[in-house]
């Protein structure tokens, strides 16, 4: 479904289908808030990082914070993804044993495969179902925390904290519901959250926006948790080898990225010093084929590019296609919290820590 962008004018049409997906959003968590619908319960803690909107408001590195944070504990996770736009195959697929990688990011999905690769000893499953997966890991493996990646929409499974993220430079994402505007759920869905994470927080205008549109729309957010994604370290895309930022600082670089916020990746790729010379954006969870590497590798040289930059998402789908004079680099990005970390902290960790002390 094509989605407007911001400054486009909303057609009646667009309007129409967006109220009534809106009646059948509404009427959804109605079945819920009126306990006609329940939620499953599994039997270990689980915790949801999730959207408002559609689009990259930082899941993935959020996700990936919070999982190291759970192993820091000495403990076990679990990530339990949808796997979107993954290859059709099995229901249910194991992506990560928390020994090895077990299958390729096709398979497994971008995100999934991501995680799987940077948490190497959490277990990674996709499989649109939530619950039933999340049992189905539990069959064969002993954890302790199961996070959900895009979890907020996914009511039938219950969790132990809502974590919501809001992207500070998508304000106008929060105006309308899909096909109008970029909108999941009406606004005050957000009520059900347990914490609202404002992501790309460098901007304070930025923050004031999304903050007024919430009071605009009656939702009350006092949670004060906001989050930036910094460059961090260069990660060979043919073998994994890092190299720090200052290698690559005041080089010509051409960008190449199928995510779903080319915007962000653009700024981070500015902040880490490179010079960029030119840039491709294809579709978010592009399928890339040795065509679409062969157009980007002589765009590059044209452009006399020194390296070709992208993110760490796209590298393990364009790995397979590189040549051994290839230097294309992926952009690792941490999460830094800005405000609000000890809150986020004891949300996620708080309940485990009680359960060690007590024995649980």
């Amino acid at each position: 479904m094509a989605l407007l962008q911001p400054g486009q004018p909303v057609r009646t049409w667009l309007r129409w289908a967006a109220f009534f997906y809106g009646l059948f959003v509404r009427s959804r968590g109605w079945w819920y808030r009126r306990g006609w619908a329940s939620p499953s319960r599994l039997p270990c803690r689980v915790v949801s990082v999730g959207n408002l909107t559609v689009g990259g408001t930082g899941k993935t590195p959020v996700v990936i914070l919070l999982a190291e944070w759970v192993q820091a504990e000495g403990l076990k996770v679990a990530v339990l993804s949808r796997g979107y736009k993954r290859v059709k195959g099995a229901s249910r697929l194991l992506v990560s044993d928390g020994v090895r990688v077990l299958t390729g990011p096709s398979e497994a999905g971008d995100e999934p495969f991501l995680i799987a690769k940077r948490c190497r000893s959490a277990i990674v499953a996709v499989g649109a179902d939530r619950t039933e997966l999340g049992r189905w890991v539990l069959a064969q493996h002993q954890v302790d925390c199961m996070i959900l990646d895009d979890g907020f929409q996914h009511r039938g499974l219950h969790r132990d904290v809502d974590v919501v993220l809001l992207d500070a430079t998508d304000a106008a994402g929060l105006d309308a519901l899909v096909p109008a505007g970029r909108l999941r759920e009406p606004l005050e869905e957000l009520a059900r959250a347990t914490a609202v994470v404002v992501t790309r927080a460098d901007s304070r205008e930025n923050v004031e926006a999304i903050h007024r549109r919430l009071k605009e729309a009656g939702v009350t957010c006092h949670d004060g948790i906001e989050v930036s994604f910094r460059p961090e370290v260069l990660v060979s895309v043919r073998d994994d080898g890092n190299r720090p930022l200052e290698w690559a600082q005041g080089k010509k670089t051409w960008l190449v990225s199928g995510i779903g916020n080319s915007q962000s990746f653009r700024r981070s790729a500015e902040a880490a010093g490179v010079v960029i010379v030119g840039e491709t954006a294809f579709g978010d969870h592009h399928r890339y084929g040795g065509d679409d590497v062969g157009l980007v590798r002589a765009a590059a040289r044209a452009a006399g590019a020194e390296l070709v930059l992208t993110t760490e998402k796209d590298a393990g789908k364009l790995s397979s296609f590189l040549e051994p004079e290839d230097s294309w680099w992926a952009l690792r990005i941490r999460v830094e919290i800005l405000q609000g970390l000890e809150r986020l902290r004891h949300l996620v960790l708080g309940e485990i820590r009680r359960g060690q002390e007590t024995g649980a």
